[in-house]
């Protein structure tokens, strides 16, 4: 029974990341998420409180896993610079993944306090592992210097978003300027 919820929840989620990907968020309605799964409407409360609850622990689950593939490349660099241009380049390489875009849904989204509280802890933590290779390149407030490196980032991936330049354009764009920036 518990591996048949755990499976249950499984593809709640999964469709939740497809429908938050494919029409943003105000395709992740209880009733599609019913339909995705093949679950009664009723069912899909069993699982869930409500639409929040849904993005909560989307966040809970696919963010880890995010930030997991920022740090595995940024773990292979050896320099400071090595280190920022993998968190940038691997953030950037993510912009596709479903994962990804369900995550950028969810965050312009309307979401209760808890869920965004959840989100700014995940970002929080996304920008605690550049801080270190800022202050080995000498910056007196490398923790500000990582929420500026981040913001960069997060334009970069609202231009691949609209798809009106090449994904790897904007990539090596964002990587230049980035280091060109942080150096000083």
């Amino acid at each position: 029974m518990a591996e048949h919820r755990t499976m249950q929840r499984g593809a709640l989620l999964d469709a939740a990341r497809s429908l938050l990907s494919e029409g943003g968020t105000e395709s992740l309605t209880f009733p599609a998420l019913a339909e995705r799964t093949g679950l009664a409407r009723s069912s899909v409360y069993e699982y869930f409180r409500s639409r929040a609850a849904v993005v909560e622990e989307l966040c809970a689950v696919d963010f880890p896993v995010w930030a997991a593939e920022v740090e595995n490349a940024m773990a292979r660099a050896s320099t400071p610079e090595e280190k920022i241009e993998a968190y940038v380049r691997r953030q950037l390489d993510l912009v596709g993944d479903r994962r990804h875009r369900a995550v950028v849904a969810i965050s312009a989204s309307e979401l209760d306090a808890g869920a965004r509280e959840k989100i700014r802890a995940a970002h929080g933590g996304l920008i605690a592992m550049i801080v270190e290779a800022l202050g080995e390149l000498g910056h007196t407030q490398p923790r500000l210097a990582a929420m500026l490196l981040q913001g960069s980032v997060d334009a970069a991936v609202r231009r691949i978003e609209l798809g009106v330049e090449e994904p790897g354009a904007v990539a090596d764009t964002a990587v230049a300027m980035v280091l060109r920036g942080v150096r000083g």
